[in-house]
């Protein structure tokens, strides 16, 4: 392990500056090290007006996400011996508004949150509520997202085009009420006609990048993908939904 590494930190402040440029800092290393234990350094010894959001720094916020020598990250999850060159970039996420430095705004991503049509139990179901315990597994996964927006970031969709594609972050979202066993509604419909579903071309970079293992593309965007298929073009699903409507019980939105 060498004695010290140079972080490279992005630099801006868009009141102020109209360009951004990568700052070079000089950090010793300690066995263990992550990268948000650099910046700290950066933070508390070199330059305090250097901007960094974090929290828990045990990568269970996701307050710290960031670029890393290019790749959407946790700061405190990346440890700096797993990096191969003596000098890291650390970048902000690229698909948000800049605040300051490392610093993004993701406020909108609340915003369109809201959007989606809340959990809505069914009729009728008698209490206390009972689910099996598979069902119950089905959509666990999704709980274990820490909103880090990495999935986001990474997005190419997001990056590179002007869709209305919300990104993956808000399909799991969607997918978890879906696939709750008492609830009533079809987010699918919503979610492909302005949510920009389709845009979707499941390279599962989100998956890749997701730090909590969640399988986004796999168990939520490609689910909700064959629901909308289904309710187009599936013969026996157009029939069922039919009778639904007759009998007044057609709880799509």
């Amino acid at each position: 392990m060498t004695d010290s590494v140079i972080l490279s930190v992005y630099r801006q402040d868009p009141s102020k500056d109209k360009e951004g440029k990568f700052q070079d800092f000089e950090v010793p290393v300690k066995e263990g090290m992550v990268v948000l234990d650099a910046v700290h350094y950066i933070e508390n010894n070199l330059d305090p007006t250097l901007a960094v959001r974090w929290n828990c720094k045990a990568a269970r916020c996701g307050s710290c996400a960031a670029e890393i020598d290019g790749k959407p990250s946790l700061m405190c999850k990346t440890r700096v011996d797993s990096l191969k060159d003596n000098k890291i970039h650390v970048a902000p996420m690229r698909a948000f508004p800049l605040v300051k430095d490392l610093v993004t705004d993701v406020s909108a991503n609340w915003v369109t949150a809201r959007k989606i049509p809340p959990f809505t139990p069914r009729e009728n179901v008698k209490e206390p509520w009972r689910i099996e315990e598979m069902d119950v597994l089905r959509s666990r996964e999704f709980r274990n997202c820490i909103e880090c927006f990495l999935c986001l970031d990474v997005c190419h969709v997001i990056r590179e085009h002007d869709t209305d594609y919300v990104g993956p972050w808000f399909i799991v979202k969607a997918a978890s009420l879906d696939m709750h066993p008492l609830d009533a509604l079809d987010r699918s419909y919503a979610l492909n006609k302005n949510m920009g579903l389709g845009y979707c071309n499941i390279t599962k970079c989100c998956q890749e990048t997701c730090p909590e293992g969640i399988r986004i593309t796999d168990n939520a965007i490609i689910p909700e993908k064959e629901r909308v298929v289904d309710g187009r073009y599936d013969p026996l699903f157009l029939a069922v939904k039919k009778i639904k409507k007759i009998m007044g019980r057609d709880g799509r939105e």
